[in-house]
Order: C-alpha cells, then sequence, then structure tokens
C-alpha cells in the first residue's frame, strides 16, 4: 500500500492487519459473560493499538470511532496513544450487585466498565490496552423549568438535591454499549447466527467479524449509549426501603434541547427531573435513564420526513395517522427495542421503583418481564402538553398507553386498534 506523506506527529502507514480472522500468536483473554467474578468475566478491549489482545468486535466509543480514524489520517491522534487513567475513577460507588452476575441479566453493557483500573489491575500492569466503556462523574443542571417550579412553589431548594438558585446536583455516568451477542439473540428471541449474519449484511458488511469469528461473542457496536442521571443518593437506588422514581427518556434533540412544540418529549423530561428531585428530597433517590434513540432509534432526517408528512395530509396532522406515517416512511414503527432498556437499571441495582414517570406500555412491560416491579405509573399533566402535541398524545391514549383518563376519541381507537397498532 502507499505510504502516507510525511507529516510532523504521523506515523508512517504499516501493513493492514485483517481483524477478520485470528492472527497468529494471539493472546486474547477469554470473555465469560455473566462469570461469578470479574477475574472470571474477563476484560473488554477494543483498542486496536494491540491487535492480538482484541477479544472484541468493533471499537470503543464506536459511533465516533470514524473521527478518531479522521484524527489519525491527519496526524493529529497517535494511534498507539494509550489513556492515562489517573484519577479518572468514579466518583460514586455503583455495584458491583447480585444482578450483574445473573444470566442474561444484562446484556447491552459492560457492568464493570466503571472499574477497570480496580478490578483488572493486574491485566494492565501486563500491558493490555483496557479502556472504560462507562464513567461516572458529578454535575449541577441548571433548567428554566426546575427555577419556575420554584417560584411556583412546586419545588423548595433544601442546599443538597436543590440549591438555592435553582440548580440541581446529580450524579451522572455515561454508558457505552457492549453487546453480548448471544444475550441479546435471546431477548430478542431469534438465532445468534440469524442475528450476526444480519448485522453483517445490512451493516453493509461493516464487521466481517461477526460472520467469520463465531468464537468472539462480544461487540461494541458504533451506536451511542445512555446516560444515567441520579439526583439523591446513589446507595437509596437499591435501597427497598427509600422511594425512588425514574423516567426512563428516550432523545429528542429538537424537543429536549431546541424546545420544538410538535411533540411532549422536554415538557415530559422536565416532569421527570421534578418529581426525582422530589423523591430525592424525601431521602430517596431518583434516575433519569436518557438513551441516545433520536426519532424512536430511526433517525432524525427521517423523524423530520415523517413531520413534513403528518402536516401535509389533505385532512391535516391527526390522530389516526400519527403512527402510520413514520411506517410509511421508514417501514416501521419503531426500533428502540425496550428489552435492552432495562440493563442500565439493573445495572444501577434498581429491583423496584415507586414513580415510574411514563406513559409508555413498551418500557412499562420491559421492565417488568425483566423483573423490576412498579408502583405507580405517572403520565404527564395535561397541562404541560403543547397545543401542537395534541395530536401524539391522542394518539398514544387510544393505543394503550397508560393513562389516568379514559382514551379521548374511540373512533381514533377504533382506527388504531384495527390496524393492528396495540403498541406503538
Amino acid at each position: 500500500m502507499a505510504e502516507l506523506p510525511d507529516k510532523p506527529g504521523r506515523k508512517r502507514a504499516k501493513h493492514i492487519i485483517l481483524t477478520s480472522h485470528v492472527s497468529d500468536g494471539a493472546s486474547a483473554p477469554e470473555i465469560k459473560w455473566g462469570a461469578r467474578t470479574a477475574f472470571e468475566r474477563g476484560p473488554v478491549i477494543g483498542t486496536i493499538s494491540n491487535s492480538e489482545h482484541r477479544n472484541v468486535i468493533g471499537t470503543h466509543a464506536g459511533s465516533y470511532g470514524f473521527y478518531r480514524a479522521l484524527a489519525i489520517a491527519a496526524g493529529s491522534l497517535d494511534p498507539d496513544h494509550r489513556a492515562d487513567l489517573t484519577n479518572t475513577e468514579p466518583v460514586a460507588t455503583i455495584g458491583p450487585n447480585p444482578r450483574w452476575f445473573e444470566d442474561d441479566k444484562i446484556v447491552s453493557l459492560d457492568p464493570f466498565g466503571h472499574l477497570v483500573e480496580q478490578v483488572f489491575a493486574d491485566e494492565l500492569e501486563a500491558g493490555y490496552n483496557i479502556q472504560p466503556s462507562i464513567a461516572v462523574t458529578r454535575a449541577r443542571m441548571q433548567i428554566p423549568e426546575i427555577k419556575q417550579a420554584m417560584d411556583e412553589g412546586r419545588l423548595v431548594p433544601d442546599g443538597v438535591v436543590l440549591l438555592e438558585n435553582g440548580d440541581v446536583v446529580v450524579t451522572k455516568a455515561a454508558v457505552e454499549p457492549v453487546w453480548y451477542l448471544p444475550g441479546i439473540a435471546r431477548r430478542l428471541g431469534v438465532d445468534v447466527d440469524e442475528l450476526r449474519r444480519a448485522l453483517f449484511e445490512y451493516t453493509g458488511g461493516m464487521y466481517p467479524e461477526l460472520v467469520t469469528r463465531p468464537d468472539i461473542d462480544v461487540m461494541l457496536p458504533p451506536i451511542d449509549g445512555v446516560t444515567a442521571y441520579i439526583m439523591g443518593d446513589v446507595d437509596a437506588i437499591a435501597d427497598p426501603e427509600r422511594p425512588l422514581a425514574v423516567r426512563v427518556h428516550d432523545e429528542c434533540n429538537g424537543s429536549d434541547v431546541f424546545g420544538s412544540d410538535i411533540c411532549t418529549c422536554r415538557p415530559y423530561l422536565m416532569h421527570g427531573i421534578e418529581v426525582c428531585v422530589q423523591t430525592a428530597q424525601r431521602g430517596g433517590a431518583g434516575v433519569i435513564a436518557y438513551f441516545r434513540k433520536e426519532g424512536r432509534a430511526l433517525g432524525e432526517v427521517t423523524k423530520y420526513l415523517v413531520y413534513n408528512a403528518r402536516k401535509r395530509q389533505p385532512e391535516g396532522d391527526a390522530a389516526s395517522e400519527y403512527f402510520s406515517r413514520t411506517e410509511c416512511v421508514a417501514g416501521v414503527q419503531d426500533v428502540r427495542f425496550q428489552e435492552f432498556m432495562p440493563d442500565v437499571l439493573h445495572w444501577l441495582g434498581i429491583k423496584h421503583i415507586d414513580h415510574f414517570v411514563s406513559m409508555s406500555n413498551m418500557k412499562y412491560d420491559a421492565l417488568v418481564r425483566s423483573g423490576i416491579t412498579v408502583d405507580e405509573r405517572v403520565a404527564i399533566p395535561d397541562e404541560l402538553v403543547p397545543d401542537d402535541a395534541l395530536v401524539e398524545i391522542q394518539a398514544k391514549r387510544a393505543a394503550g398507553y397508560f393513562s389516568e383518563e379514559p382514551a379521548p376519541n374511540e373512533n381514533v381507537l377504533t382506527m388504531i386498534k384495527g390496524r393492528g397498532w396495540d403498541e406503538p
């Protein structure tokens, strides 16, 4: 192959090492998913620099892998760089808890991902380039709606969870996806070989190891993960004697960040944070699990195309066509696969939720099937629903989403149920 031109800080190109077959002299540690100790389980190694040690498909921070590749090509990043993890350890203790070691309870993340320095110290000392896939830190959130709730008397600062200036003190954990493919297949009820083939074929053949390396069971997919925002005492999360509020929220950039009024995403998220603060102030904890699944994991372009299609219908935006317009554009209504959603809650040690701030039956059913019990389901208050989002709420209530009130339109209910959209 041609060598790259010389550039300060750039290393000359070496021969290409293919990962589609076992390398001679490979010494990758074995991963035994669900083992009873971290030592038995083994580290997840997805770094490129020591290819003989790699024991997964893909790379860490997979959705940003191409940016790192660009940086290496541009000469601004040393491909052999090793992270200095000094003082990067978690600011709060999370786990281990028994569900880390239960068969197939956690299949979409590495429960040891934030503890690599502690539990894999010997492997690091031996030269293995092991990267964390979870980071835990603290921060303050400054949210106008929380300040408004204080002004209206719904929230009162306590100086610990909610400060006088309206800041919310949180512990937050960023979690990258780490897939145990046999467990992923069992969650979906499909054959693992069929899963691997589909992942290979329908990503343009991006990862040939999916079909050539059946000995590798773990994948770092090129998708975004989840951030858990914790209000209150982290130890309260797994304490059955202390109240817990949870909102599972799937990303909606237009609403969450920019305040678009066509949906209820930001208002519901803000209400969830308010409930979490109130619960934490009662001696418990609140958790916002924020998943990067824009547009029901169909993407923002698809989402905006659907917006246009809904608004341009001859009869205008209508609840009866709310879900069908997505299916017409994308071929499917939803690909968020809530079956994997409870994993991050199991990682936190959650077994029971007192206040589940969600109307989604898909999320609720996934929690219950995974063994998490729920006392109360909290719907979005009507006064928080933007005018342009009334169609969304009407369609969701009619389709079977949780509501404290009956579905607002029986005709819509009949139309949606009749088309098989019981679970959007």
